[in-house]
């Protein structure tokens, strides 16, 4: 690695390495660009769950890419034969409205008109409602409310979150990046050059995970490229901040900045690649999931996480050794100037109070750790259409006011799809209680659909519980599948949960299997897992207490679990790997106790700063009006802030002083410790 990292930095080749690199990624980004996205009906739908059978039988219809919009009329003091005529015209004048006339509430107070929206993706949609609500709105009579909710109305008030959501989300990105850059060097110069490389690191990996994703064949949604873009700055800054304070010590040892640079990407290279590697198979991971979604959501971020580590590794020492020692003005480091592991920094001070009282320090951080876990019995999950927004859409109001005159599943009924007689499913499904009504639907060849109205409101226990029931009595049938919104969310909540068993205890052991191949050590790398999982479970039950008693929510998105685990545990491997990396290297020289405080002294900063940036970066999430991001960038700031604060600064060390040479079995340093000073010698 030394040899590459001369090259790299040689006089000769760094700035043109730095130049060819950005050069040559801005030629791809501009040339290729990002693949576009072709939606998939279902791609939110676990594969092969009876939702997503539905929906693919239910394609052989011919308007199997139809969605419907319901138009709600309502007057709170009721409406006359004169207000239903005019909603009437209004609703048969639309494209795929029906002549039929509007169907009244009993209590006379709102009436309801189909609208059939046939669009093959969701701007299509979003279009279509748009006109539907400017059409139906115009000159209406002084009293008169019109609405538009329904599946299709949900899409486009969907589609709406996201649209300009990635340059929001990236220039947000790059703003708190940017300013938390330079509060970490305290340099009105240093920040442009990781930035700058970040970005356009970022920039290169959607363009490269979504050509991948097109090339695999493997689904990806909205949130996909902006949950990238987040992971990119976060994790390359992370491994920038690594990188830039090992060249700072090393330009207190070295005149040559080149060599110090050398040297810096050299000691660093290994932390930095087992960090990127093991980031990049918990990734892939996901790809096991029963999600289409997850499973590009997965291979995207490890498509970005090797082109930061690569970036940082290659183009940013070579861009940085292009300026000269100025660039960290004012606060240049000179040659003599004691580095960081030498000197009496707050981390060493930290380190030298755990070391007096180790036992007890672990004890209580883990005690209230476990208190905050705790939290964890209490926890819901399944969020309903409704509780999707952090600020309640059109579609959402106009549906808690239909459920107000009409039976609450009017708004979206649930979908039966079949190659049975319609009428036998027809009678079995009127006999299901929690079913309002139901009535035959769509029908092409041996496919025909039977629309059932939900008693219970959407997204509660009850209509979840009628699904089930539905489906109990339609098992006997063939090819009988029950699909719609609340099956949906009956088979995501299975799904997820499948997911979580498989795919968590599969991440554990890989993270586990490479500590011990990084640190070849056994008792570590179990240590170190365990301490991931206790901030995750922790940082798990210090946000559902922010979520019930702050933000108001009354569930947790079934996703979010699964997401924030394969983040916190994969990013915060990072933390780990940087300090027990570097507290191996000064164990080697000064035993393994001594080697712990230095090694905290060391990359405590690092560790600091790049946590603090990365909680920042995750809670930029929130910039999206969608409440299961905002739910998961809070899990993953709340995880990453007591991983880096708390776990890694108290926790690890103490652990590590507690044991000492112990803490390395079956490696014994000390052996390694004589072979360097005979070496030295």
């Amino acid at each position: 690695m030394h040899t590459i990292a001369r090259l790299i930095t040689a006089r000769r080749w760094a700035a043109l390495v730095a130049l060819l690199a950005i050069l040559g990624s801005a030629l791809v980004i501009a040339l290729a660009g990002p693949a576009e996205r072709s939606p998939r009906a279902g791609e939110d739908l676990p594969a092969g769950s009876g939702s997503a059978r539905a929906l693919e039988l239910g394609a052989r219809l011919e308007d199997s890419d139809a969605k419907a919009a319901i138009v709600l009329f309502a007057r709170d003091q009721g409406l006359s034969p004169a207000h239903l005529q005019l909603a009437g015209e209004r609703v048969a004048e639309l494209p795929g409205g029906s002549d039929a006339p509007v169907i009244p509430s009993k209590d006379g107070t709102a009436a309801i008109g189909i609208v059939e929206v046939d669009k093959p993706d969701a701007t299509g949609v979003a279009e279509a409602v748009a006109q539907i609500r400017d059409s139906v709105r115009a000159d209406l009579p002084a009293g008169l409310t019109v609405q538009v909710t329904g599946p299709a109305a949900i899409q486009a008030d969907l589609a709406a979150v996201f649209d300009g959501a990635n340059v929001r989300l990236l220039l947000a990105t790059a703003s708190v990046v940017a300013i938390l850059l330079v509060i970490t060097y305290r340099s009105p110069v240093l920040w442009l050059v990781p930035l700058t490389v970040v970005g356009v690191a970022d920039q290169l990996a959607g363009v490269l995970a979504t050509r991948t994703l097109a090339a695999v064949d493997v689904a990806w949604d909205e949130s996909t490229v902006g949950i990238l873009s987040v992971l990119v700055f976060g994790a390359g800054t992370d491994y920038a901040l690594l990188l830039i304070s090992r060249y700072r010590d090393e330009l207190r040892r070295e005149a040559d900045r080149r060599s110090a640079m050398a040297q810096a990407v050299t000691r660093t290279a290994e932390a930095i690649t087992a960090s990127s590697v093991t980031v990049f198979v918990g990734l892939l991971t996901l790809l096991l999931s029963l999600f289409p979604a997850t499973r590009g959501l997965g291979l995207a971020c490890a498509v970005g996480v090797v082109v930061a580590a690569a970036f940082v590794m290659v183009v940013l020492p070579a861009a940085l050794v292009v300026f000269g020692r100025w660039v960290f003005w004012p606060r240049v480091p000179q040659v003599g100037q004691a580095p960081i592991v030498d000197s009496r920094s707050v981390w060493r001070r930290i380190g030298d109070a755990v070391a007096r009282r180790p036992a007890a320090y672990a004890g209580v951080v883990v005690a209230i750790l476990a208190i905050f876990a705790a939290n964890l019995t209490q926890i819901t999950t399944g969020l309903s259409d409704a509780d999707q927004f952090l600020r309640k859409p059109e579609a959402i109001a106009a549906a808690e006011r239909l459920a107000r005159s009409f039976p609450a599943g009017s708004a979206d009924p649930t979908r039966i799809v079949t190659t049975a007689p319609v009428p036998d499913v027809l009678a079995r499904v009127t006999a299901v209680p929690g079913v309002e009504s139901a009535r035959p639907g769509a029908s092409a060849g041996s496919v025909g659909v039977v629309e059932a109205v939900l008693s219970a409101p959407p997204g509660s226990d009850r209509a979840r519980a009628s699904v089930v029931d539905l489906r109990a009595a339609l098992d006997d049938l063939p090819s009988t599948y029950v699909g719609g919104t609340e099956a949906a969310a009956v088979d995501r909540a299975a799904a997820t949960s499948r997911d979580r068993l498989v795919i968590i205890p599969l991440i554990l052991a890989l993270v586990l299997l490479a500590l011990i191949l990084l640190l070849r050590s056994l008792v570590a790398p179990v240590i170190l897992v365990a301490t991931v999982v206790m901030t995750y479970l922790s940082s798990l039950g210090i946000s559902w207490l922010l979520f019930t008693q702050v933000f108001g929510f009354a569930r947790l998105d079934e996703g979010v679990p699964l997401l924030a685990f394969v983040f916190l545990v994969a990013l915060g491997v990072d933390y780990n790997i940087f300090l027990v990396t570097r507290a191996r290297e000064e164990a080697r020289r000064h035993g393994a106790r001594e080697g712990m405080l230095r090694g905290l002294a060391a990359t405590g900063g690092v560790i600091t700063s790049a946590g603090i940036l990365l909680a920042a970066v995750f809670a930029v999430l929130g910039v999206l009006p969608l409440v299961v991001l905002a739910q998961l960038g809070v899990v993953i700031c709340i995880g990453v802030l007591l991983d880096t604060l708390v776990v890694r600064t108290l926790v690890v060390p103490a652990l590590g002083l507690l044991l000492g040479d112990r803490f390395w079995w079956p490696r014994h340093l000390g052996h390694e410790k004589s072979a360097v000073g005979a070496s030295a010698g």
